[in-house]
């Protein structure tokens, strides 16, 4: 199973370079829970600054509404009320990360967990917030991709390492860094430290067969035209666009817990 890192030093950067790398050195092989094939690589992407410009990259699906619902979902568990509801809702990462279950029946907060414990000791390499629950995700048939998120403050900065399972490339990956990294800010000005880098780690980072065509849409696009053709600036831009989408999704939301 071919390894690649990538690294540069924005978010749109870094993921361009591993769209790249998973086209050009990918493996094609089966999947047979998903009965079609994929294009396969362990994939170690690094963000060296992750609020810089240009941050947020126009190859992925979505828009700013998107986006925006997702960063809140991530950050604000907007559809944590969803878990039990429906079956195949058992979990949100934003309910682990902040509603974890411990052997005595009762939840850490695991976001307030981390920010304590830097706050301890800024040195500590025990700063984690584990989203894989052992009691759940293996008879899940849709368990979490997400398995960890690590934070540590080294030269006087708040790096944040990110351990996926499982990654696809063209439909998540993009988002998946963006909220996490919108996490690791949040973390950081909790703390009184700038954001250091991000590195997203994700043992099958994958596009299946039948995203093939988008994958090789999605390179094309890098190969042909230059970084500012393929990107959007975040606070100068998007940033706005993104907050404007906010009363329409929690209107959305109101929706969806009134069963409408």
């Amino acid at each position: 199973m071919k390894e690649i890192l990538v690294e540069s030093k924005g978010l749109a950067e870094s993921y361009h370079a591993a769209l790249l790398a998973l086209h050009n050195q990918g493996e094609v092989i089966t999947c047979n829970d998903w009965n079609q094939k994929q294009q396969e690589v362990s994939m170690t992407m690094v963000v060296q600054e992750p609020l810089a410009e240009p941050m947020i990259s126009r190859l992925y699906i979505g828009g700013f509404r998107e986006l925006q619902q997702y960063k809140m979902e991530v950050l604000d568990g907007i559809l944590d009320f969803k878990i039990g509801e429906d079956t195949t809702w058992e979990y949100t990462y934003h309910d682990r990360m902040v509603n974890f279950p411990t052997s005595d029946g009762k939840a850490v907060n695991q976001v307030e967990f981390v920010i304590n414990e830097l706050k301890r000791n800024s040195d500590s390499r025990r700063a984690i917030i584990n989203i894989r629950d052992n009691g759940i995700d293996p008879f899940n048939e849709n368990p979490a991709c997400l398995q960890s998120l690590q934070y540590l403050i080294r030269d006087g900065k708040l790096h944040c390492k990110v351990m996926m399972r499982s990654n696809d490339a063209t439909k998540a990956t993009f988002m998946n860094a963006f909220a996490f990294i919108m996490m690791q800010k949040k973390i950081a000005t909790a703390l009184g430290v700038p954001v250091g880098t991000y590195t997203h780690r994700a043992n099958s980072f994958h596009c299946y067969e039948k995203d093939f065509p988008l994958l090789k849409q999605y390179v094309e696009g890098i190969n042909a035209g230059d970084l500012g053709s393929i990107t959007y600036e975040y606070e100068d831009f998007y940033q706005d666009m993104m907050e404007e989408t906010i009363p329409e999704i929690e209107e959305l939301v109101e929706t969806l817990k009134q069963g409408i």
